[in-house]
């Protein structure tokens, strides 16, 4: 089992920058595949970035390509994301997942297995 909490969400302007945490319970954390997913009101739950567990391999939407930089401490059991020039359609609830099966990109939600409560980022104009 991984119990997951996000933080770092808050009201920011357009052009700038949050970072995102994602504590992680568990003693196995370092062997976890990471990623971030984001719902916006009225719309589906969309990926956002994925990380496999030693780090070496990341993988970003479109969307934020460029912008957004994914990582994990397993030292901190922590994953992040860096967010930067930010837009006021990045507005969502960002959610931290986490999987022990995943081996290559996984963009639909339902492949997850661990899902944060998540936190929620307001980016105005």
């Amino acid at each position: 089992q991984v119990q997951l909490v996000e933080s770092g969400g808050g009201l920011v302007q357009a052009g700038g920058s949050l970072r995102l945490s994602c504590a992680a319970s568990g003693r196995t954390f370092s062997s976890y595949t990471m990623g971030w997913f984001r719902q916006a009101p009225g719309k589906e739950r969309e990926f956002v970035a994925q990380i496999t567990w030693s780090g070496s391999i990341k993988y970003y939407a479109d969307s934020v390509q460029g912008r957004s930089t994914i990582s994990k401490d397993n030292v901190k059991n922590t994953l992040y994301l860096q967010m930067n020039s930010l837009k006021p359609e990045d507005t969502a609830i960002y959610y931290c997942t986490a999987d022990a099966g995943l081996y290559s990109l996984a963009t639909v939600p339902r492949t997850w297995d661990y899902w944060g409560q998540g936190t929620q980022v307001t980016v105005s104009s």
